[in-house]
């Protein structure tokens, strides 16, 4: 997590002083606050005002990257696809071998407990050609469960993208069921992840 004493900066310093953060630093602590803010609360409590007070900064300061609210939300959503492409790529590589899209799936459900608020911002703002960064972002990490799909199932044809669309769709639906408390209310982690291997193997079999 980044801090004032790691960013360089103090509470106590002047607002000229405490925005003397090298260029990447500043963007930075800014999305971190901005991601801690969404934690605690949502999107509707976030501002660039808000991101200054918690990183630190003064109020003008988060300006020089983010234009607007709007900049700020893509930002964090982009963040949010890139972490979950990492996360997925992790587990993916971690895999017991013909587990791999149950593995990718549980990692996917997690993430979604793990990071709630920032999970509904990524898949609750549309891709827009404001933001390209969020739709390769965003692309990125569909290309994870792509290729997997693409190859456990290699004599699908036609039918191929049509079926990485559909399990997309599964592995989302498990993952939003969960967040939302229709499916597995009250569940522990394990019991959640041994429900969503479950549902993967009955519909796409093993892998």
């Amino acid at each position: 997590m980044y801090t004032l004493a790691t960013l360089g900066g103090r509470v106590d310093q002047v607002a000229t002083a405490r925005d003397t953060y090298h260029h990447g630093d500043l963007r930075a602590a800014c999305l971190n606050a901005a991601l801690e803010l969404l934690e605690e609360g949502d999107e509707a409590g976030l501002s660039l005002r808000a991101v200054a007070r918690r990183a630190g900064v003064s109020p003008n300061a988060p300006y020089r990257h983010y234009s607007d609210k709007d900049d700020l939300l893509a930002a964090l959503a982009t963040h949010g696809f890139q972490d979950l492409r990492r996360t997925l790529l992790a587990a993916e590589a971690t895999a017991a071998p013909g587990e791999e899209l149950a593995t990718l799936a549980q990692a996917y459900v997690r993430f979604a407990l793990d990071h709630q608020a920032l999970f509904r911002l990524m898949f609750g703002r549309p891709c827009d050609d404001r933001h390209p960064e969020t739709r390769a972002a965003a692309d990125e990490t569909y290309a994870v469960l792509a290729a997997r799909v693409a190859a456990v199932n290699t004599r699908l044809g036609s039918r191929q993208a049509a079926f990485m669309a559909g399990s997309w769709a599964l592995v989302h639906g498990l993952a939003s069921l969960v967040l939302y408390g229709k499916l597995a209310r009250d569940s522990n982690p394990g019991e959640v992840s041994t429900l969503v291997k479950a549902v993967v193997d009955a519909m796409c079999g093993p892998a």
